[in-house]
């Protein structure tokens, strides 16, 4: 069995695979001022309670925190005495990096472009929605080509909150109807809808620009918020989309 991490901003995803079964999965959040003991004592605390510890065979760690990557990489030398790989640009993968600068590309981009070409048809498009809204585009010869950076839902609520002295703080959900009664539901119509209709232009932008119609998928903490609302513009859900990535990942570079 494996170990695979993938360090967020906000939170940091878990997972556990036999084989290309994923058997465990956890949730902890990005802290840089935790200590790689204080993550240790963590990872130590859910893979027994899951009675995983003992068959962790490999580990491999993605992170957009650089801190926290060198942090996790002590933690698992240290309490599951293993030596994880870590991904980066330079690692192997069965897709071709075809954008300006490989070093800009996230970790948990590689991740996603690489399980969509072992999952789906390809060409795709992969919106993870999490603190950023990101799209990655993987072409019909299997190379990432780029892609489209934006604030995530919980990044615009935050801000409206923050700036705005009479909007309250909320939790993002579906809203009923585009037009809202009363603040919240007129501050969710805002954000979520608001954030489909930029999903769906944008998926018509990247079609047009690549000259065919794409497999879009929807990954991420966010993903099933939007599903109901997107008139068949999303056509899968897939929230363990980079974990599975990861999984491919760590068997082509482990040795």
């Amino acid at each position: 069995m494996i170990l695979v991490i993938d360090i967020g901003n906000t939170n940091t995803s878990i997972g556990v695979f036999k084989g290309d079964e994923l058997i465990g999965s956890f949730r902890l959040s990005s802290d840089v001022k935790k200590t790689s003991d204080e993550y240790g004592i963590s990872l130590l605390t859910l893979l027994n309670h899951a009675n995983l510890t003992a068959k962790i065979e490999g580990a491999l760690v993605s992170s957009v925190v650089p801190q926290l990557c060198e942090i996790y990489k002590e933690a698992i030398a240290k309490y599951l005495n293993i030596k994880p790989i870590s991904l980066s640009h330079k690692s192997k993968m069965p897709i071709k990096l075809n954008i300006e600068n490989n070093k800009e590309i996230g970790a948990d981009r590689i991740a996603n472009a690489v399980a969509v070409y072992y999952k789906y048809k390809l060409p795709a498009i992969v919106i993870d929605f999490g603190t950023a809204t990101t799209f990655d585009i993987v072409d019909e010869n299997a190379a990432f080509i780029g892609g489209i950076i934006a604030p995530g839902m919980k990044i615009q609520a935050k801000a409206l909150s923050q700036f705005t002295s009479k909007l309250p703080k909320l939790k993002i959900e579906p809203p009923k109807e585009a037009i809202g009664k009363n603040t919240i539901s007129a501050m969710l119509s805002g954000i979520v809808l608001g954030h489909g209709c930029m999903i769906k232009g944008m998926i018509d932008s990247c079609e047009k620009e690549l000259g065919q119609k794409t497999t879009v998928i929807a990954t991420g903490g966010y993903s099933d918020v939007l599903f109901e609302k997107m008139d068949k513009t999303i056509d899968y859900i897939d929230k363990d989309l980079t974990l599975f990535g990861l999984k491919e990942l760590y068997y082509l570079n482990k040795e």
